[in-house]
């Protein structure tokens, strides 16, 4: 597997972005090590915080939740998956696959060992993310699920399917625009460039490609067998569950419901339709901080 590494000169000078990046290993099953970079911010004892980023995002998406919940004494990891952001990128589309990406954040979880973990995940953060719970049930304490979805082969919105066509056939990836579009709000000229920082080039979008591609909305799809296994764990998980989709989210619309009704934990919680596009974090970030913060106070 060939691996591209952003250079750090990319990362400078962000705006709102102080933090210093954190780096794991992890080892692909063809044997490829591949550098995982997180931020890790708040005490070392705080109640840890998974923030968990999807397409074609990376954490800079996290920068305010960051700030308010560390200022909070919570401990905020914030991991940017494999081909996005400071994180390692294989430099071919066929190197991204669902499964791997499941495997390579597992390992990077299980080698923190965070546990109490409260997860907040969007987008692909909630493919993976909730993938992760379903293998490690133990080490989290409670969700916040947003804007995302466990496929199993069922289908698409017909917001996902325009997005699905628009990856597919641009001829180049503008990855802060499509941000910004993907937003409420119009992001500044800085804030756009900051999502493009980790792609000097096109030969770095490969997995920002792959990943519309890989999301199981077909029964022929990979890793329909898998999530429906996680689905049954899930559907046995009694901790603390709330759904905070937004209101201007064309690509999830109505995925709020399959986890309100299947998840134990999500049954008289208080769910929350909050102000936004797909891109929520950009849009309501005080909103978001007060629901996870609300979650483990409630715990308390």
């Amino acid at each position: 597997m060939q691996v591209l590494r952003t250079a750090d000169e990319r990362f400078a000078d962000l705006p709102d972005w102080p933090y210093g990046p954190h780096y794991s290993e992890v080892t692909d099953a063809d044997g490829t090590s591949l550098r995982i970079a997180y931020v890790d911010e708040g005490p070392r004892d705080g109640q840890v915080v998974l923030l968990m980023h999807g397409e074609p995002s990376w954490s800079y998406l996290y920068r305010k939740i960051i700030a308010a919940l560390a200022a909070k004494g919570y401990r905020v990891v914030a991991p940017d998956l494999i081909g996005f952001g400071r994180s390692d990128k294989p430099a071919l589309r066929t190197d991204y696959t669902y499964e791997r990406h499941v495997d390579w954040m597992s390992q990077w979880l299980a080698g923190l060992d965070l546990r109490d973990i409260t997860l907040f995940c969007q987008d692909w953060g909630g493919l993976i993310g909730l993938r992760l719970v379903a293998a490690y049930p133990e080490r989290f304490a409670g969700l916040v699920i947003a804007n995302t979805g466990l496929p199993t082969g069922s289908g698409m919105t017909a917001g996902f399917k325009a997005w699905l066509d628009i990856s597919q056939n641009v001829p180049q990836m503008p990855i802060g625009g499509f941000v910004s579009a993907g937003s409420g709000r119009d992001l500044s000229p800085a804030e756009i460039a900051a999502y493009d920082a980790p792609f000097p080039d096109e030969t770095y979008k490969e997995g920002a490609r792959q990943f519309p591609m890989l999301v199981p909305v077909t029964p022929e799809h990979g890793s329909v067998a898998e999530n429906l296994a996680a689905w049954k764990i899930l559907e046995a998980f009694e901790k603390p569950v709330i759904t905070a989709f937004s209101d201007g989210d064309a690509v999830t619309r109505g995925g709020e419901a399959p986890f309100q009704t299947r998840i134990p934990g999500a049954k008289g919680q208080a769910h929350v339709t909050l102000k936004g596009g797909h891109f929520l974090q950009e849009d309501c970030p005080g909103d978001i901080v007060a629901v996870i913060d609300g979650m483990i106070q409630a715990r308390a």
